[in-house]
């Protein structure tokens, strides 16, 4: 199967022409003549042009121009789409971006269900503003807001920001305090002291 390549030169070389000589009857640069002849695609000029210079110069050559360009594009433009399709993995595409910002999404919401996951099932925070002993004290104290508070069993208002709030009469001199803070998996967290 004979190439575009030797059949220009062939042709040239039959009506002994110099590439000299053709790139001044038919002003395409000489770089280019020679690029067509040693097939250095490096050195082809871009399309529409490279079809364009190879179908005149056929035609100075009195070779089937339609015939050798096709040649021609079998040679090396289906060798550049090849080249090109394997370069295809490794470039940035609109389906290459729209699948990674698909995979980006489902990484976050898988992380955010994790998170939730994580938070759902460890034990409330809880921490006890604890008073100096008197008969009456004052518990304060914050937790998580979707947690309930008891003090000595005794449920306690959770407000929106996870505040609570008891008032205690205690009836001996030594008293112990019991906090607990349960989240809705069920899980606890106590804090306790005893009062002097």
């Amino acid at each position: 199967m004979k190439r575009a390549s030797f059949l220009l030169q062939t042709a040239r070389l039959d009506k002994e022409f110099t590439l000299d000589e053709i790139s001044k009857k038919t002003k395409i640069p000489l770089r280019y003549l020679q690029a067509f002849e040693n097939e250095t695609q490096a050195g082809f000029p871009d399309e529409p042009y490279c079809s364009l210079m190879l179908k005149e110069y056929a035609d100075f050559l009195g070779l089937n121009s339609s015939e050798l360009v096709s040649v021609f594009r079998r040679d090396h433009i289906n060798k550049t789409a090849n080249q090109n399709s394997q370069n295809y993995f490794l470039s940035i595409t609109p389906q290459f971006t729209y699948y990674l910002i698909i995979s980006l999404l489902i990484i976050l919401f898988a992380l955010y269900l994790i998170f939730e996951y994580i938070k759902f099932n460890r034990p409330p925070v809880l921490s006890v503003d604890w008073p100096v002993y008197s008969k009456i004290v004052e518990i304060k104290g914050k937790t998580d807001s979707e947690s309930t508070v008891k003090v000595n069993q005794s449920p306690v208002v959770v407000d929106q920001n996870g505040n609570f709030f008891k008032k205690l009469e205690l009836s001996t001199s030594e008293a112990k305090i019991v906090v607990e803070s349960t989240s809705p998996a069920g899980k606890t967290t106590i804090e306790e002291k005893i009062l002097k």
